[in-house]
């Protein structure tokens, strides 16, 4: 697959298995989002016995409400020096775009403190270079996977749109040339160039920045439906099973729901912002924090407000997004927790920053159903960690263990060429990336 990739570094390992081959051995993928049925795809396709676990039904986490949007151009780790001075702002202002709870701060304080150690400039130099080499060719990854899935039509290539309303000119140029030299394919386009692609959006947007070569969906969860349905039709099996327990043994991997076990050759954790204690049940550390983002999807209606591709706000920090039901409105982060009540005046701020942007705008009526067709509010856990980058690969001390999980706001993005690592690496087969930047050892 995808022979224009240079194989850089061999894939790293620590224990390797007696038999990397598949062998009709049993191997669970616990958690079935964008990462797990991606990854179940590719392990059945290589001859695996394939049971993908979920405690919900499949995508019904992070993948089922997100902006849809392919974002290669996000090359960037989010962890820089801005930030800081931003910081007493985010505890004042419980709908700003980045907000913190005040109850949750001191529990989030360690995970801070770790991000803010990625933000020397040798740490985000070295952490773009990885998110790089995931974002290069992540899109020529899902063609393959959607084609074989016979669903090419939920990835559309129509680029995206990074608009700016007060920004100065010199301040976006300064933007433009730094994605420039990271080499994402960018175009600077000004009032009539923007008016030329999406003739809806208001005259205070002024300059934008065209990421020519990103993609969206008009559906993620559909993606995991059919990606999940394209697993079974290989021979995977889906079980809802609610994993509360895993043990590491001579015999294998065996997972319990409290009440109920079920043994396998090899295990995938795939479990996003819910890793940390299964993690920990194996003695791996794991530094990650549930980035909590709000949605809000808009009606398809007579109104003209149709988006041809994704557009997100410099100033605003949210995104719009073209999809089947209408229009979906996403974005913002809030750091509460797992457990903490969603704050549904995050998404209702949402409305408000699109009616400053476009022209036409369907109206937002809240009904009690959370019925797609009429409006719907949606709250996801982005699992983020403060590197920026996820955990992809073999577990230092478990031969039959492996990670992929904490892809932050990059998972629906970097879902196609993670499940195809994850094949490659149990397989032993050389990885079509150095992975040996996404090991857990890294915390550990």
């Amino acid at each position: 697959m995808n022979s224009n990739i240079k194989h850089n570094i061999a894939h790293f390992r620590i224990n390797e298995p007696d038999d990397t081959t598949a062998d009709n051995k049993n191997i669970a993928v616990i958690g079935s989002g964008i990462i797990g049925v991606n990854c179940a795809v590719e392990l059945q396709s290589l001859g695996f016995n394939v049971t993908l676990l979920d405690k919900n039904n499949v995508g019904e986490g992070c993948s089922k409400g997100n902006a849809g949007h392919f974002a290669t151009e996000q090359v960037f780790p989010l962890a820089e020096f801005s930030l800081l001075w931003q910081l007493p702002k985010l505890l004042l202002d419980p709908l700003g775009p980045m907000a913190i709870s005040p109850s949750y701060f001191v529990k989030a304080i360690p995970w801070f403190l770790k991000f803010i150690g990625n933000m020397t400039h040798k740490n985000r130099t070295k952490n773009s270079a990885t998110i790089k080499s995931l974002n290069k060719n992540a899109i020529a990854y899902y063609k393959t996977v959607l084609e074989a899935a016979n669903a090419k039509h939920l990835l559309t290539t129509k680029g995206s749109l990074l608009v700016f309303e007060d920004t100065p000119l010199s301040n976006i140029t300064k933007q433009y040339r730094h994605y420039h030299h990271a080499g994402v394919p960018v175009k600077l386009l000004d009032r009539q160039q923007i008016l030329a692609l999406e003739p809806n959006l208001n005259e205070k947007i002024r300059h934008a920045l065209y990421f020519t070569d990103v993609g969206h969906t008009l559906d993620p969860h559909e993606i995991c439906l059919v990606l999940a349905k394209h697993a079974k039709k290989l021979g995977a099996v889906f079980k809802q099973f609610s994993v509360t327990d895993i043990e590491h043994n001579s015999f294998g991997i065996k997972i319990s729901d409290g009440k109920n076990e079920l043994n396998f050759d090899q295990v995938v954790i795939a479990t996003g912002a819910w890793s940390k204690q299964l993690l920990k049940q194996l003695n791996y550390k794991l530094p990650i924090e549930a980035e909590r983002g709000y949605s809000l999807n808009l009606p398809n209606t007579d109104v003209n407000a149709e988006l041809s591709r994704p557009v997100a706000s410099a100033e605003r920090r949210f995104i719009m997004t073209p999809m089947a039901h209408g229009l979906r409105l996403a974005g913002t982060v809030e750091f509460a927790g797992l457990k903490k009540k969603a704050n549904m005046k995050r998404a209702d701020i949402l409305y408000k920053h699109a009616k400053n942007m476009l022209i036409n705008i369907p109206d937002f009526v809240e009904n009690k159903d959370n019925n797609a067709k009429t409006g719907q509010k949606w709250l996801g856990f982005r699992p983020s960690l403060p590197d920026s980058l996820p955990v992809i690969g073999q577990a230092p001390n478990h031969a039959n263990v492996y990670f992929a999980l904490g892809h932050q706001h990059l998972g629906l993005t970097q879902g196609a060429i993670t499940g195809k690592l994850i094949g490659q690496i149990i397989t032993g087969q050389q990885t079509d990336i150095d992975i040996s930047p996404f090991c857990i050892s890294r915390f550990n």
